[in-house]
């Protein structure tokens, strides 16, 4: 299972079963709660009544007396009253009064005088000083027919002894608490649905922004391995940040260690040639020999010399661009003005070999493109693929610069450098861009060090460009570097 999916199941699956569980113990507290504030209520009442009641019972006409008379009609009584959203029309209240022995004397419903309650749990208690409180159903066969009866004492006063002269119950059906506990239980199931969406979101905008971030490091691992340009895409102080540093710390130690490794090995590889070539000339040069091969050995040392310079110095530089993984001083540069000065620089080369160098803009009367990235690399870039344009072209050649601009948002700055050489061999074209690779010039000249092409390479990728040679239909070879366009 994707992580993402694992993570996010995981969340639900605790938040969610906490809300589960509160909410069944919330649901199932509901219907008890509502009892057990109707049964205080009735408590309260119960006394009160019998309070009412006491001087009626003290005389003995408890039945026809006025206190009977008051509550014969109450359950006719008309209400009007809107309790919680819950319509209420009528007193749900019974009330009876039974004697010494647990007769009733008096029902407000009328249906039940001189009934024996004396085993009733509400008056058996209460006859012996207790509590006395029942639950009964009206119908055994059906639970929602209970009804709830609380009763209280009805005492002589306190002056008088504060004898039991009987017991008041006032009744009432749990079915007209029914409609409470449904609007409660619905308004809880409500809010706990509205808990489970609000995890639900939480947890899925918590999943994404973490597997947001492992994708992050991901593609930066992939683009690591896979010898990339890569920038660690996390910043800040969270946990992901600090492991995509740590990731890049490692990275960076073991590309650090297998770069220098690989650099000792193609540097030392490559100085043998100049070395050797050194060493020979100064042991003939410490016999006798005439003094013209004396001059040759000497401009030998003096050429090699230079050549090992020329090549630890491009090394560095290309080491240097190599180790960047982006740019850190970005500007806008306009291609067709430093391809200009370019070209005025190399001209006493280019005259030197008899080359002539061509710069234009295509269309004619189009813009010159203005690219994003850093003004001494590309200007560097730029140079080498002049000069490898200049050494391959025979004499009487023409380099031909053109400086091409793609329309569109996206669009790309590109400039194409073509000369009238012998163009590039098929077994070379997969391999000019390695590192110290080098054909030889068409005059016989010595090949050059071979890092020119790679470093055109890497100012390309980090300038999210990219840089190809290829030969011309007609002959000779076109170097082509491609830029992304600044935004105007």
């Amino acid at each position: 299972m994707h992580i993402g999916l694992r993570i996010f199941f995981g969340f639900f699956l605790i938040v969610g079963l906490a809300a589960f569980l509160t909410l069944r113990v919330f649901v199932q507290e509901v219907k008890p709660g509502v009892r057990q504030s109707m049964e205080a209520t009735l408590a309260d009442t119960a006394h009160v009544l019998a309070l009412l009641a006491a001087d009626d019972m003290q005389q003995g006409h408890i039945a026809n007396g006025a206190f009977a008379r008051r509550l014969a009609g109450l359950a006719q009584e008309p209400v009007n009253a809107t309790i919680s959203g819950v319509r209420k029309e009528s007193v749900d209240y019974r009330v009876t009064v039974t004697d010494v022995r647990g007769i009733v004397s008096f029902d407000s419903a009328g249906t039940d005088v001189g009934a024996d309650y004396s085993r009733w749990n509400d008056v058996y208690r209460t006859l012996r000083g207790q509590y006395g409180a029942r639950s009964t159903r009206t119908d055994p066969a059906d639970e929602d027919s209970t009804v709830m009866y609380v009763a209280a004492p009805i005492r002589t006063d306190a002056t008088e002894g504060g004898r039991t002269l009987g017991v008041l119950t006032v009744s009432k059906p749990n079915a007209t608490m029914a409609p409470f506990i449904a609007r409660s239980r619905e308004k809880i199931l409500l809010h706990g649905l509205l808990l489970m969406g609000c995890a639900f979101g939480i947890g899925l905008a918590c999943t994404l922004w973490l597997v947001h971030g492992l994708r992050k490091l991901q593609r930066y691992a992939r683009a690591v391995a896979a010898g990339q340009r890569a920038e660690m895409p996390l910043r800040g102080a969270g946990e992901l940040a600090e492991l995509g540093r740590a990731v890049e710390t490692m990275r960076l130690r073991l590309e650090d260690k297998q770069y220098v490794e690989h650099y000792i090995h193609t540097l030392t590889h490559e100085m043998k040639s100049p070395l050797a070539a050194i060493g020979g000339a100064a042991e003939l040069l410490q016999e006798e020999v005439p003094p013209a091969d004396r001059r040759r050995f000497a401009a030998n040392i003096q050429g090699q010399t230079r050549r090992l310079e020329l090549m630890i110095g491009k090394l560095l530089t290309l080491a240097a661009v190599e180790q960047k993984q982006q740019i850190e001083a970005s500007e806008p540069v306009a291609l067709l003005p430093l391809l200009a000065q370019l070209v005025e620089e190399s001209e006493p080369r280019a005259r030197q070999r008899n080359v002539t160098l061509q710069l234009r803009t295509v269309p004619p009367d189009e813009a010159a493109p203005v690219v994003e990235g850093e003004p001494f690399l590309l200007r560097q870039a730029l140079a080498n693929l002049i000069e490898n344009a200049i050494d391959f072209s025979p004499a009487h050649g023409t380099v031909d610069i053109a400086v091409v601009g793609e329309p569109g948002a996206a669009g790309a700055a590109i400039v194409r450098i073509d000369d009238d050489g012998p163009g590039i061999p098929d077994y070379a074209l997969p391999r000019l861009f390695e590192r110290f690779y080098s054909l030889p010039r068409p005059d016989g000249r010595d090949k050059s060090t071979g890092l020119g092409l790679c470093f055109v390479r890497e100012v390309a990728a980090l300038h999210r460009g990219h840089v190809t040679v290829a030969n011309r239909a007609g002959g000779g070879a076109c170097a082509t570097l491609s830029l992304p366009a600044a935004r105007r």
